[in-house]
């Protein structure tokens, strides 16, 4: 047994009503485990060490080297706050198998609109946590993923981003597997 299907079978079954915190697969829920721990570990002794050193600076009121460092550890600790919430009651997926585009899904798309498209994969998935080697990741509530959603083989998606109207063809799809 995985240390990952260790959580599945200790974690308190959700309330009716009640969401997930958020929806991984297992490589992502891994992962961001593994940072977590990482941040709060080494992560926090680093940053300890660094505004220690920082500090010999002279006054910290005029000391950019000391500001810098507490902006940093600012951001982390944001960081570690995103990743608790994320990791509290995660939904684990599975990639889905099907013949049209859904969470968990590898897309092949050729841009209409271009007189030499090159074919981009992308990852559609439900977090922006999610990674697939050689693929872009595209969340679900993106405007592209949300185009997305639904299509098959062969059907034409447009969309409206902040640098214009863009055109794509689906190639194909499969699902991600890690």
């Amino acid at each position: 047994m995985e240390e990952n299907d260790e959580f599945l079978l200790t974690r308190p079954p959700r309330r009716p009503g009640q969401e997930p915190t958020s929806r991984l697969t297992r490589e992502a829920y891994g992962r961001m485990r593994d940072e977590l721990e990482g941040l709060r570990t080494t992560g926090r002794e680093r940053m300890g060490e660094r505004l220690l050193h920082a500090r010999e600076f002279g006054d910290i009121r005029e000391n950019a080297e000391y500001d810098a460092a507490k902006n940093e550890q600012g951001l982390m600790e944001a960081r570690i706050r995103v990743l608790e919430h994320q990791l509290r009651d995660p939904e684990i997926m599975e990639a889905p198998a099907g013949d049209f585009v859904q969470a968990g899904t590898v897309v092949s798309l050729r841009p209409v609109d271009e007189d030499d498209p090159e074919v981009e994969e992308y990852l559609l998935a439900h977090s922006a946590e999610e990674r697939a080697p050689g693929c872009r990741t595209v969340t679900s509530s993106s405007p592209l993923g949300s185009a997305l959603l639904g299509r098959r083989v062969g059907e034409r998606v447009t969309y409206d981003a902040p640098a214009g109207e863009f055109t794509y063809e689906v190639v194909s799809l499969k699902p991600y597997v890690s």
